[in-house]
């Protein structure tokens, strides 16, 4: 299924339109319903049974700790030996007053033996409950904080975060400073962008989204990102008409590389072939045009017909490349520029083109530092996109699409931080032209094709090459195209 993510202040509105007609306490019992149900799976899991287990609440002072605390109260009652901790000093008193009528216990974090750690060895503990801070909480803990936090991880105790873990930044998805490292993240209603978006997504652990009735609260709210499932994935990308030809299916022109750097240029064309482009015309110069007819025989060598152009990754400094790239634009064929080519874009780039920078060269895009791009990449992939005039898809641990006409950001599947490696942004670069020349729409043209590697790294662990996982991909497209025929049985 397709998911997306609201901001806190978005959160906020639909919260407040539910409690308006159904009352103030009854989304806070609906999340520490779900809270306490996620809890009891995880002490199966932890130890076979419920009964006698040690659960630790951490409660801070908002209404993440009140859900916390309300789901203390049904864990007592299954007979879990519970304690709420104070992590700032005061909490949330109808919370409370829940769990310590249900034979929870209150301690501060001096009482618990939470602060001054140290070397201390493991506590008798089975689970941890994160209620410290809220969707309106600042990113970073403090002290004494900050100290359980560095010990946690040594001790290995399960770690159950209430709505997103302490410290992370609801909206952007930093974390500026110490912060929670949850085993489990359980939000409530919808998704924020900390569950989206690294580092905060892989502080988060499994994340399970509890229904709590907001999905009718307003339906003209728009979500400020938009990521996908596998499923999805396999339904969305284009795969070739029974009755088509390779025209159908698009064909590439391709302008990577240069005699200083004809690996670019290769796997550019790696990248475009396995992704399943109908037809590649490879227009770069002499070199890396030898290296590739040897190992792709399939590329064509002369200009002709194409559905779309990829310009830019191993360029180096280039003569002509403005012109090249105005040329282009003049011409009106959606087109990916990568890399180099970004240095030599038009003042406005036309609509159909899909740019790909990473957070270096956005920012130098940007004019600001890449510290900026870094701490923000929601702000600075839509500010990319209002820029230059076209989609740009933020290549990094996380891969953002932003379009100039659209608020929603569109978010990749995330994989595995093996792709991070020298030539696997050429092969992207590749993919994302195949896709445009088929479906002439940038934004899936990017998400598409970052999720597409993604998956085929998934799918290959380890220090795998990046034409070697161009090659995985069109293996994997296979798959997909077997898994969309099946969810379409399934409907019928």
């Amino acid at each position: 299924m397709t998911s997306f993510a609201y901001r806190a202040d978005q959160v906020r509105a639909l919260e407040q339109a539910v409690m308006a007609v159904e009352g103030p306490n009854v989304l806070m019992q609906r999340a520490a319903h779900g809270l306490a149900r996620s809890a009891l799976d995880l002490l199966r899991q932890i130890r076979g049974s419920v009964y006698g287990a040690r659960v630790v609440i951490l409660a801070g002072t908002g209404n993440n700790a009140g859900d916390a605390l309300y789901a203390g109260a049904r864990l007592a009652r299954r007979g879990v030996r519970v304690t709420a901790v104070l992590c700032l000093g005061r909490t949330h008193e109808a919370g409370l007053a829940a769990l310590l009528a249900a034979g929870g216990v209150l301690r501060s974090a001096e009482e618990a033996g939470l602060v001054n750690l140290g070397a201390v060895p493991r506590p008798p503990i089975d689970l941890f409950v994160d209620g410290i801070l809220g969707i309106g909480g600042r990113a970073g803990l403090t002290a004494p904080l900050t100290d359980f936090v560095a010990v946690t991880g040594r001790w290995s105790i399960p770690l159950l975060a209430v709505d997103l873990p302490s410290g992370v930044d609801t909206d952007t998805g930093a974390v500026p400073g110490p912060a929670i490292q949850a085993t489990r993240t359980v939000t409530f209603g919808v998704l924020k962008p900390c569950h989206l978006v690294e580092p905060a997504r892989s502080r988060c652990g499994e994340i399970e989204l509890v229904d709590i009735g907001l999905d009718d609260a307003d339906p003209n709210e728009l979500p400020v990102l938009q990521g996908l499932s596998d499923d999805v994935l396999a339904q969305a990308w284009p795969y070739p008409p029974a009755d088509g030809d390779k025209y159908a299916r698009g064909v590439v022109g391709i302008d990577t590389g240069s005699d200083t750097y004809p690996g670019a240029a290769v796997l550019s064309t790696y990248g475009a072939v396995y992704a399943g482009a109908g037809m590649v015309r490879f227009l770069g110069s002499e070199r890396p045009a030898q290296i590739i007819g040897a190992q792709l025989p399939s590329v064509v060598f002369s200009p002709g017909r194409v559905q779309a152009n990829l310009f830019g990754s191993g360029w180096g400094d280039r003569a002509d490349g403005r012109d090249v790239l105005l040329r282009a634009a003049e011409e009106g064929l959606p087109a990916v520029v990568d890399a180099d080519g970004l240095r030599y874009l038009p003042d406005r780039c036309p609509e159909e083109w899909l740019l790909t920078p990473h957070a270096g060269e956005l920012a130098r895009l940007l004019d600001v530092p890449r510290s900026k791009v870094e701490a923000d990449p929601l702000r600075a992939v839509r500010a990319g996109a209002e820029q230059t005039g076209a989609t740009v898809l933020l290549k990094g641990a996380t891969q953002l699409v932003a379009r100039p006409d659209r608020d929603t950001v569109f978010v990749a599947r995330p994989g595995p931080a093996w792709t991070a490696q020298a030539g696997s942004g050429d092969v992207l670069a590749g993919v994302c032209a195949a896709l445009l020349a088929a479906v002439h729409r940038p934004q899936y043209a990017g998400q598409l094709g970052a999720s597409i590697q993604a998956a085929a790294a998934e799918a290959h662990p380890g220090a795998v090459p990046p034409q070697e996982l161009a090659r995985a991909i069109g293996s994997l497209l296979g798959d997909l195209q077997r898994r969309r025929d099946e969810l379409v049985r399934r409907r019928w």
